[in-house]
């Protein structure tokens, strides 16, 4: 498709969203009821495959790869889930189980992938619901929305805890995505959709079920994790605590959520133990509850003993060498985000793969290297990337020398490193981003 009408259609579902964001706005209490004409817009359709398609995800149950349906044509492809939304005999089929490991745990995360029809087509409603859904979202919402990231709920935490808000909720929903009640949902999604094609059709996702081998599963709660449309609902569902929340117990102390991960910040003890009792009463009524074992409470104190752990980074009051007396929150990554960087560094240095020339294990290393500090570097990560540049160094050297299948490959590998300037392998130390304080740890 050429360039040009290719920004013409972006421009015109672009529209679309601003409108239905804009009507949403201004009445709170409106149900839209002409939906799903909007979802089978081919230019909306269009761009929920681009969207699929930059992805780069496997196959489904049906076993159709992206690469055939680019073989076989995108428009033909498109053509014919277009007709199936417009004559209503799309079916969701059931999503295909995988297994991947927890960051830094040795449990595993259960993932349902849909098929890709079935991806494009969830992509496709989620552009036209977002919008609506967005108008009602509360401030204290920052994960899988526009213009909001994990850094602006760090950066809001900081804030918080800057204007002395010390005791801190560190709170785990316990299996959020496996408890997540149909019934409560629907409800919820009724607040602002009244076009049963619409809800008919996120039923049919909900209650599709996930293939375990050869067994179809359809649990009769939850939702599978790994869909386009799942961090939609998830926020949809946890509005409603949100919204609860801030309308009745902001006084307490203030949340701040990341999907189903969040905290609650308070100013005294008091406040905070009040505030579990109501996290969990409100929790309750969405047939939802806390982890006892991952949930907490902390006290931020000036000696850096008080701490938690949230989206990756462990945060904690420490002292500013340039202001001495003036403490201030600080993050870095956590131990469980070190031990996965080192486990994955590992895995590309592994033995299996010392028939590869060096350039591209250095090549693989560096693209992960960049993603992972581009996460990290915004806060007060010096020290832990400098141990992560060490470790990488012993990796990469131990790698080359047993690939040369040195008598001592550690210091043989350290020599070829330093003769090939690291192979142009940039280092992490440098990269932090610091804010307007921080200790340089």
């Amino acid at each position: 498709m050429p360039s040009g009408a290719n920004n013409a259609e972006q421009d015109k579902v672009r529209e679309l969203q601003v409108k239905l964001y804009l009507a949403a706005k201004r009445s709170p209490s409106r149900r839209f009821h002409a939906l799903w004409d909007r979802i089978y817009r081919r230019d909306v359709l269009q761009r929920a495959w681009q969207q699929v398609r930059a992805n780069h995800g496997s196959a489904g149950v049906d076993r159709i790869t992206i690469a055939q349906i680019e073989e076989e044509g995108v428009d033909r492809f498109l053509e014919e889930l277009e007709a199936e939304l417009r004559e209503q005999t799309y079916r969701p089929r059931p999503a295909r189980r995988v297994l991947i490991p927890k960051p830094g745990r040795s449990e595993m995360r259960p993932l349902g992938i849909p098929s890709i029809k079935d991806r494009v087509c969830q992509t496709a409603a989620k552009i036209v619901l977002e919008p609506i859904f967005e108008a009602d979202f509360r401030g204290c919402s920052f994960g899988f929305r526009p213009k909001r990231s994990a850094h602006d709920a760090l950066d809001q935490i900081k804030r918080e805890v800057m204007r002395g808000r010390r005791w801190v909720i560190d709170a785990d929903i316990r299996g959020f995505f496996d408890a997540l009640d149909p019934k409560i949902l629907d409800s919820l999604l009724c607040e602002r959709i009244s076009d049963r094609r619409v809800l008919k059709l996120l039923r049919g996702w909900m209650t599709a079920g996930v293939l375990e081998g050869t067994t179809l599963v359809r649990p009769e709660v939850g939702s599978p994790q790994g869909s386009p449309i799942s961090p939609l609902l998830a926020n949809v569902y946890l509005n409603a605590l949100d919204r609860a929340w801030e309308d009745d117990h902001g006084g307490l102390g203030v949340l701040v959520r990341y999907c189903d991960d969040l905290v609650i910040l308070c100013r005294t003890q008091a406040q905070a133990e009040a505030a579990m009792v109501q996290l969990r009463a409100l929790l309750a009524g969405l047939r939802l509850e806390l982890a006892d074992a991952k949930t907490r409470l902390v006290y931020l104190d000036n000696g850096g003993e008080g701490n938690f752990d949230f989206l990756g980074f462990n945060h904690r009051m420490v002292e500013s060498f340039s202001k001495p007396g003036f403490y201030y929150l600080a993050r870095w990554p956590s131990a469980r985000a070190m031990q996965t960087a080192r486990a994955k560094i590992r895995e590309l240095t592994d033995r299996r793969r010392l028939l590869l020339p060096v350039e591209d294990i250095v090549t693989d290393l560096s693209r992960f290297l960049t993603g992972w500090a581009g996460y990290f570097r915004r806060g007060n990560s010096t020290t832990q990337f400098h141990k992560l540049d060490l470790y990488v160094a012993a990796r990469l050297a131990r790698w080359i020398g047993k690939r040369h299948q040195s008598r001592r490959p550690l210091a043989y590998g350290y020599w070829r490193l330093r003769q090939e300037r690291f192979f142009g392998l940039r280092p992490l130390v440098g990269r932090v981003h610091y804010g307007a304080a921080h200790a340089a740890r």
